[in-house]
């Protein structure tokens, strides 16, 4: 077994900084305004969940040599009638939102220049023409310094505001304000939690790593890369407490309320300070619109070869060892140094998986049908629809991950033990009860 180190750090750091956007961050913000410190140990807590889900998504890759979309069918038909309402709904509905949330901050930094309308189609474009024409080794560096600008912007800030540090040690200790229940468990369950949780065994592959020998390389990676996480989390808490708390300064709910503390910014510290915050601003939104755009469109591809009965690729990957060459991402027993290929592709014909007909079919539903989203107010059917179907996909991960790597699908050494088993079983509960208070809330 390979020794973990920092040079292989990356798909990591790739599904943390997808998984936590400009929402999270709103989230973790609005949660300090309202709470102060209080609830700090929550947002840690959601933290180590996402870290349990996403290193049980890898186990299963490099122990069993399958994709977990290969996995999910393995249970049975109705994973395959789930996922595919899944990703054709969630998508059409995010992609809007992932661009909007891109543009934002660009029409904050450069007003005048555009409407937030033309800012989110040049976002959605740029994101489609970025992952169309680069694989993953280049998407990755790109993440990478992505999450270095989010880690010095956050952390700037929460020093500039001046944490009291006695307040940020008794936060860590369980607390539940009156009436915050409800929003504890939306704290927990919200800091990086999306469908890219996934994809992280689809970008361990592409990185080069396909078995066993890579398992503590791959929980060192997922381990540091939540580990920065919990450092932004817990920067933009600081940032809530200190400034939104102890003034009684409210901001907008979503990815506006970015917006408003920007001004809140610009008047105690001044322009320079608020335009450093709308560039780590961007770099949070712009790093979940191409970390989706990459990551999601790699389960479709592999979801449409299930369907077809054929070979899937998992991955498109980057030789680990040998940089160059491309290295297998698919079933076990094949060996390394072969090219990853699209469903059904062999030989000269090999097509890598990121060249496929259904991963750049995805790629164009995530960024033009939502464009009508952009101009119009979204249907009220729509809203619901995918309310619901989004609300459930959490607990589904989390509840079939728990029964994949539990059962004889799993070699037995790498089946959960009991942290693994309560991690995960926690966060299903968790899950369950946010996905009932979602659909609950719905506007039916």
């Amino acid at each position: 077994m390979r020794r973990a180190g920092w040079r292989y750090i990356g798909p990591g750091i790739v599904v943390a900084a997808t998984g936590v956007g400009a929402g999270d961050l709103v989230a973790t913000l609005v949660a300090g305004g309202k709470y102060g410190y209080t609830l700090l140990w929550a947002a840690v807590l959601g933290c180590l969940i996402k870290i349990s889900l996403a290193e049980a998504a890898g186990r299963w890759h490099l122990a069993t040599g399958r994709t977990l979309l290969d996995g999910w069918r393995s249970l049975g038909a109705w994973t395959t009638v789930y996922f595919a309402g899944y990703v054709g709904v969630w998508g059409f509905v995010y992609g809007a939102a992932a661009m909007s949330s891109t543009a934002l901050p660009l029409a904050a930094l450069f007003p005048g220049v555009m409407g937030l309308k033309w800012w989110a189609v040049l976002c959605g474009v740029g994101g489609l023409l970025f992952v169309w024409f680069n694989r993953y080794a280049v998407f990755e560096k790109v993440m990478t310094a992505l999450v270095g600008v989010m880690f010095l912007v956050t952390v700037y800030l929460a020093v500039r505001v001046g944490p009291r540090l006695g307040d940020l040690a008794a936060g860590l200790v369980p607390a539940l304000p009156d009436g915050s229940l409800l929003y504890t468990l939306g704290l927990v369950g919200g800091v990086g939690g999306t469908i890219t949780l996934a994809a992280y065994g689809y970008w361990v592959n592409a990185k080069g790593w396909r078995d066993t020998g890579w398992m503590r390389v791959m929980r060192f990676d997922n381990r540091v890369a939540y580990l920065t996480t919990g450092v932004f989390v817990v920067a933009m808490l600081v940032v809530g407490a200190e400034l939104l708390h102890s003034s009684g300064v409210a901001v907008a709910k979503g990815d506006r309320g970015l917006i408003d503390l920007g001004g809140v910014l610009a008047e105690r510290y001044g322009t320079v300070t608020a335009k450093l915050f709308l560039v780590g601003f961007f770099a949070a939104s712009v790093t979940s619109l191409i970390g989706v755009w990459q990551g999601v469109s790699l389960l479709f591809a592999d979801f449409v070869a299930r369907v077809r009965g054929r070979q899937g690729a998992s991955a498109a990957p980057e030789a680990a060892e040998t940089p160059g060459e491309s290295a297998v991402g698919a079933g076990a027993g094949e060996a390394p140094g072969g090219p990853a290929v699209a469903a059904g592709a062999a030989g000269a014909d090999a097509v890598p998986v990121e060249r496929s007909v259904p991963f750049r079919a995805y790629l164009l539903w995530l960024t033009f049908p939502p464009m009508s989203l952009l101009f119009l107010d979204r249907p009220f059917a729509l809203v619901v629809v995918y309310g619901v179907i989004g609300a459930f996909f959490m607990p589904f991960l989390a509840l079939t991950l728990l029964w994949l790597l539990n059962s004889s699908r799993t070699p037995r050494a790498w089946r959960n033990g009991w942290l693994a088993n309560t991690m995960l079983g926690a966060a299903g509960v968790l899950f369950l009860v946010l996905c009932v208070e979602q659909v609950r809330d719905l506007p039916w």
